[in-house]
């Protein structure tokens, strides 16, 4: 069975193992655990993080933040990241980590989560749509980074 709890600071060791997993999976560097740990314990205000566990085991995480304004000028939640090990997809603990934000969001009062995903991933797609997400082609993802976010930043 799987459990999804917040994520406190113990778990931090085992998070940071996690998300060097996870850049190994998306093919992107991997930072050494001593600055993931890092980033975990000074990570931006209003970041939440929720663990999922399998016997004892961190085997999944999501990151995600509160969001305002959205339609209706409701807040919500954005989901930035949900990563399950390898080793532990098809246990629940992706579908278990959204069932617990969403808990959250509706015990807030929020009227929505929001997250991205990537076109080419069919399994991925899928397994979001059999939850009951619905895929918004009329909007558009951005990202500023590298040389156009400084040059903005000078003006």
């Amino acid at each position: 069975m799987v459990a999804v709890r917040p994520c406190e600071e113990a778990d931090h060791p085992a998070l940071a193992q996690l998300m060097g997993a996870m850049q190994a999976h998306y093919g992107v560097p991997r930072p050494p655990d001593d600055e993931i740990r890092a980033g975990l314990a000074n990570r931006p205000a209003g970041t939440e993080l929720l663990i999922a566990e399998h016997d004892g085991r961190v085997v999944g995480f999501a990151a995600f933040s509160a969001i305002y304004p959205g339609p209706g000028l409701k807040p919500g939640f954005f989901l930035k990241e949900i990563y399950v090990a390898e080793a532990a997809r098809g246990l629940g603990a992706g579908k278990a980590l959204l069932a617990e934000l969403a808990r959250l969001a509706l015990g807030r009062g929020f009227g929505r989560i929001d997250w991205t995903a990537a076109r080419d991933d069919e399994r991925l797609l899928r397994f979001y749509e059999s939850l009951g997400g619905k895929q918004h082609p009329e909007k558009v993802f951005f990202r500023l980074t590298g040389e156009g976010l400084a040059r903005l930043a000078e003006g």
